[in-house]
C-alpha cells in the first residue's frame, strides 16, 4: 500500500427537512454577505430557493442571488458570478443543486479571493492561494462536489472542458436531505448513479499494492449504488434507496476509496470531458458509453485487478487465465449499465463523431502531446482516438 492522507473537513448534515437549517449554518461562518448560486427553474418551482431565503432572511442575513448554472458548467457564467460578487462585497456562496452549481461556486470562490484570470488555474498556468467559503444544499446525488476538493468548468471559447482540485474549495458544510431528489428524471437519476459508480471505479482501478479494507470499502460501495440505482428505476421516490445512493455520492469522491493507492486512472473522465465539452452530454452517460472501450484498451496492463473486480463483483467463476476473467467482468459492467438505461457506446449515447472531431478531442484530452492520461496504460493520443473510434462502434 502507498501512504497517504486522508482529509475531510466538510459538515454533513443528513437527512428531512436539513434544508431548514441552512440559516444558522451560514450564521456560524460569520459572514457578511451570501450568494445563492443554483441552476434552472426546478429550485424555485419547488419553492426550495424560497426555503433558503426565508431561513436566511430570519438569521438576518444579507444575500444576493444568481441562477443559470447548466450541466458542464460554462465559464461565463462563472465570470457573471465573479463580478457580482465584487460589486456586492460577498464573502460566502452558497450552492443550491448539483454537481454543476457546486463546481461553479468554487470557481467563483477562486475568481474572487484572487486576482487575475480563474480559467488559469485550470490551465495550470497558477495555483490559487484562496478561495471564497462555500455551503452546499446537494440536490442531486452524482457528482461528490459537496465534498470533494475538484471542479470542472466547460470553456465557451474552444469548448474545452478542464477540471481542478484543490483542498482549499472543500465545502465548510453539505446538506444533504435526499427528498430533494425524488422529482430527478430517471435518466438524470441513473447517471447520477454511473459517475458515483466510476469515482470509486477510477481510483479502484491502479498500479498500486492495494489495501484490503478500501477495496472492501470500495466493492460495498459500488453494490449498494448498483442495487439502489434498480431500485429506483421502479420507485422513484424511495427515501431509503435515494438516502443510500446520495450517501454513496459523498463518499465515492471525498478520497476514502482511494486510501493506500497511487490515485487510481481516471482516464476515462478525461477521456468523457472532451465529449462533455464537444458534445454537452449528461457526464455520467457519457462515462459508461466511453468505459468499456477504455476497459478493453488498457485491461492487459492489469488484469489481475481486473480479474479480481470480475470475481468479487459479479461471482464470475475465475476462467483459464487472468485476461479471460477480466474481459467476463468487462461484460458484466456493461450488461449492469444497459439494464439501468445507460449507454454503452457512443451510438446509444446519441452522438456519432467524424473522423475530425475524434481527433480534435483526442488532442485536447492530451494537452496537444503535453500529457499523457491513465496508469494503467499511459494513453496518449493514438490510444485515445483507438478509444473513441471503438466507442463509436467501427467494426
Amino acid at each position: 500500500m502507498n501512504n497517504f492522507q486522508y482529509y475531510t473537513p466538510t459538515r454533513v448534515v443528513f437527512g428531512k427537512e436539513t434544508e431548514t437549517q441552512i440559516g444558522s449554518l451560514v450564521a456560524a461562518q460569520n459572514c457578511k454577505k451570501v450568494l445563492i448560486h443554483y441552476g434552472g427553474q426546478s429550485a424555485m418551482k419547488s419553492g426550495l430557493l424560497d426555503r433558503v431565503c426565508q431561513s436566511l432572511d430570519e438569521a438576518g442575513i444579507a444575500y444576493v442571488t444568481l441562477g443559470g448554472v447548466v450541466p458542464n458548467p460554462r465559464l461565463s457564467k462563472v465570470y457573471e458570478g465573479i463580478e457580482l460578487c465584487k460589486a456586492n462585497a460577498v464573502d460566502f456562496i452558497l450552492a443550491v443543486g448539483g454537481g454543476s452549481v457546486i463546481d461553479s461556486a468554487k470557481a467563483i470562490g477562486y475568481g474572487v479571493a484572487n486576482e487575475g484570470d480563474v480559467w488559469d488555474y485550470y490551465m495550470r498556468k497558477r495555483v490559487p492561494d484562496a478561495c471564497l467559503p462555500i455551503g452546499v444544499i446537494l440536490t442531486i446525488a452524482a457528482a461528490g462536489s459537496e465534498m470533494s476538493p475538484s471542479c470542472v468548468i466547460t470553456n465557451e471559447e474552444g469548448w474545452m472542458k478542464r477540471g481542478y482540485g484543490n483542498d482549499i474549495s472543500r465545502p465548510k458544510f453539505a446538506v444533504m436531505n435526499p427528498e430533494l431528489t425524488f422529482t430527478l428524471p430517471d435518466y438524470q437519476t441513473q447517471s447520477g448513479c454511473v459517475d458515483i459508480l466510476m469515482h470509486t471505479m477510477e481510483r479502484f482501478f491502479n498500479m498500486a499494492d492495494n489495501m484490503e479494507m478500501t477495496d472492501g470499502i470500495s466493492e460495498t460501495l459500488l453494490k449498494t449504488v448498483m442495487k439502489n440505482a434498480k431500485i429506483l428505476k421502479k420507485d422513484p421516490a424511495n427515501y431509503e434507496a435515494r438516502a443510500e445512493v446520495m450517501w454513496a455520492g459523498s463518499l465515492s469522491h471525498n478520497g476514502l476509496t482511494g486510501c493506500g493507492t497511487d490515485g487510481g486512472d481516471w482516464a476515462s473522465h478525461q477521456i468523457e470531458h472532451e465529449l462533455g465539452g464537444m458534445f454537452d452530454v449528461a457526464h455520467g452517460a457519457g462515462l459508461s458509453a466511453i468505459w468499456g472501450s477504455w476497459a478493453r484498451h488498457v485491461y492487459k496492463g492489469r488484469a489481475d485487478r481486473f480479474a479480481k473486480f470480475a470475481v468479487d463483483m459479479f461471482g464470475v467463476k475465475a476462467g483459464a487465465s487472468a485476461e479471460l476473467t477480466a474481459l467476463a467482468g468487462i461484460e458484466c459492467m456493461e450488461n449492469y449499465y444497459r439494464s439501468v438505461g445507460m449507454p454503452t457506446n457512443l451510438k446509444e449515447l446519441g452522438i456519432a463523431p467524424t473522423d475530425e472531431q475524434i481527433e480534435e478531442m483526442a488532442e485536447k484530452c492530451v494537452w496537444h502531446g503535453e500529457r499523457t492520461v491513465g496508469v494503467i496504460k499511459k494513453l496518449g493520443k493514438e490510444d485515445v482516438m483507438a478509444i473513441y473510434r471503438a466507442a463509436r462502434k467501427d467494426n
